[in-house]
């Protein structure tokens, strides 16, 4: 599938709009008191400082001429009175809005890894994980500064545009409709570039999102780039991927710096052209006067007036920027999730352990069956063994039960309870499941135990590796317990992480137990030593245990035979061999390699 690869750009299903928008206003209501106090503190700072022309004209035109010193000092002081008081309220509406900023943004990442947690595993079987991980990171970040400083100073620009104006028109009107004469081709040379900027913003966003899944791949598989010395390779292929994301950066950059020359030149113009008008205006060869006062406080205001139209341009790159990567965070959070409970389910209430499949069918992709019409029963406290090819279904099975995916068509019942009727954490807290690959989080040897109950005391902790026989190796690592485990379970053995994990399982007193390939890392000698501890840690439980080695499962109570999505055969493992169909021909088989591996080990 095209998404899952890392060199392919990913299509928007739904490109930013005004719902969107508003949907981003909505993380903004619960602050709405605090933007409002800063909003009036900022309109009251720009309002102060609007008044700086007029008091100039106000020098220019009656205190000089007046020769009134008085007058002069007390305009001097009201001028520094009102760039200090300004600088001050400046400061409580950045300290504000920078509070309220990040609040957003804590807002916005908690959802979507609230979000995260909830998507079924099919969405993250559909795309690298870097994808996934910088549009909780990278993307929110980039909204940032649009969140916590444009919104408000959008709204204290275009308030100032409208002071601006009256005061234009209260010192001389006649000028105030020139001032606007570089209006119209500001409007223009925006809009012009509307479309290309946010089209190269989205394709800078695919850009990154590509480069990232490569690095965090790139990290996941480093042991495998350097045994297969793959590093020239893959070096190569990030500086693809690099140069890809900077060529596009530029030309994005480029769209973006056309913008403000583009302004400075319309503005400067406009000046000149007042400064022109003006000259004539002095000259009286227009037909009406205009004092020097006057020029100075209108230069004033056109200046002030082209400030927030630079600062509305800005806002519009940084919107068009922001709008690339709210596109991504809003098609993340819109992403269904397709495994949630359903209105009116319930509380799974304490178990036994009974479980019913019932004519289950299940299917990854459409027309591809994975499980096509199995039905079989577990008792509480039976062991039931899947057995069988790779690729027949055996995990498809454990996942349905922990509910990872949905039965669909056909029922799965606990102890006569439909799992689509009941809530999923009361469905999960009551099972314990061991995945094929186990994963051991970067903490203490003993933390990742108690993962599995977190009320857990050390003791208990300890109690579960010692059962699982897990305590003697751990107890040789210079720090026990309170070794810390590195990233993706390094520095321990295979072996060694899936015992850790077995620990943690036992730990939370499952009444179902699930096992998917647990012994796989483990050797023959361990092995026997586990066994040990599992008959009597699986006694009184409902287990499911998916094994290839069948030394491990010969005491099952049941064990199916799955092929091609259905059951093949079943019984006990002396049925199974007397019936002597596949899993006998198995069993024989694994039988006769360990004996040659052992007459082979004789003979050398």
């Amino acid at each position: 599938m095209a998404r899952n690869r890392y060199d392919v750009d990913e299509e928007l299903d739904i490109p930013f709009n005004a719902r969107q928008f508003r949907r981003v206003l909505r993380y903004v209501r619960p602050y709405t008191g605090r933007v409002t106090r800063a909003l009036v503190v900022s309109l009251l700072a720009s309002a102060l400082n609007l008044l700086s022309p007029i008091l100039l004209m106000l020098v220019m035109d009656r205190i000089i001429p007046d020769k009134n010193v008085p007058g002069l000092f007390l305009i001097a002081g009201g001028l520094t009175g009102i760039i200090v008081f300004s600088a001050v309220l400046t400061h409580l509406r950045m300290k504000t809005m920078v509070s309220v900023g990040q609040s957003i943004i804590h807002d916005i990442r908690l959802d979507m890894f609230r979000h995260l947690q909830q998507l079924p595993f099919s969405y993250f079987d559909n795309r690298p994980h870097g994808k996934v991980l910088v549009r909780l990171v990278n993307y929110v970040n980039s909204i940032s500064d649009l969140l916590s400083n444009g919104i408000v100073n959008v709204i204290i620009d275009l308030i100032s545009l409208v002071i601006i104006v009256v005061y234009l028109l209260l010192v001389n009107p006649r000028l105030a409709v020139y001032s606007m004469v570089g209006v119209p081709f500001l409007l223009i040379g925006v809009l012009s570039l509307k479309g290309a900027q946010r089209r190269a913003q989205q394709a800078q966003s695919r850009k990154m999102s590509n480069l990232t899944a490569y690095t965090h791949e790139s990290i996941i598989g480093m042991k495998e780039t350097q045994a297969f010395v793959r590093e020239e390779v893959n070096r190569g292929i990030f500086a693809n991927l690099q140069w890809a994301l900077r060529k596009q950066w530029m030309k994005t950059a480029m769209l973006n710096i056309v913008l403000w020359p583009y302004i400075d030149l319309v503005s400067h113009s406009t000046v000149a052209f007042l400064y022109g008008l003006a000259a004539y205006a002095i000259s009286g060869r227009i037909g009406y006067a205009v004092t020097v006062g006057e020029i100075v406080a209108f230069v004033g205001y056109v200046w002030r007036f082209w400030m927030p139209i630079t600062n509305l341009s800005n806002f519009y790159n940084q919107l068009l920027s922001a709008a690339a990567y709210i596109e991504r965070i809003f098609e993340f959070l819109d992403e269904p999730l397709l495994i949630e409970d359903k209105e009116g389910a319930y509380r799974l209430p304490s178990i036994e352990g009974t479980v019913s499949f019932r004519d289950v069918h299940f299917e990854y992709e459409p027309d591809n069956p994975v499980l096509t019409g199995v039905t079989f029963e577990a008792n509480p406290g039976d062991t039931i063994a899947l057995v069988g090819p790779t690729g027949a279904g055996k995990s498809t099975i454990v996942n349905l039960i922990g509910r990872f995916y949905d039965v669909v068509p056909g029922c799965l019942f606990i102890d006569g309870h439909d799992i689509l009727d009941v809530n999923q954490d009361s469905l999960r807290r009551q099972m314990g499941i061991m995945m094929q690959e186990p994963f051991l989080f970067p903490e203490t040897i003993l933390e990742n135990i108690r993962y599995g109950r977190l009320d857990a005391t050390d003791e208990e902790c300890i109690a579960a590796a010692r059962a699982v026989h897990a305590d003697e190796f751990i107890r040789r690592f210079p720090d026990g317990y309170h070794m810390v485990i590195n990233e993706q379970g390094s520095g321990v053995s295979a072996g060694e992480k899936q015992m850790i994990s077995f620990a943690r399982v036992l730990l939370a007193d499952p009444r179902i137990l699930m096992l998917d390939e647990a012994t796989a890392s483990i050797d023959t000698q361990t092995e026997k030593l586990l066994q040990k501890g599992l008959e009597r840690l699986l006694a009184g439980r409902t287990s499911f245990i998916i094994a290839h080695r069948l030394s491990t499962i010969r005491t099952a109570s049941q064990i199916l035979y799955i092929d091609k999505g259905t059951i093949q055969e079943r019984g006990t493992h002396d049925e199974l061999l007397a019936l002597g169909g596949s899993y006998a021909h198995l069993f024989h088989s694994q039988y006769q390699a360990f004996a040659d591996d052992v007459t082979g080990r004789a003979a050398t």
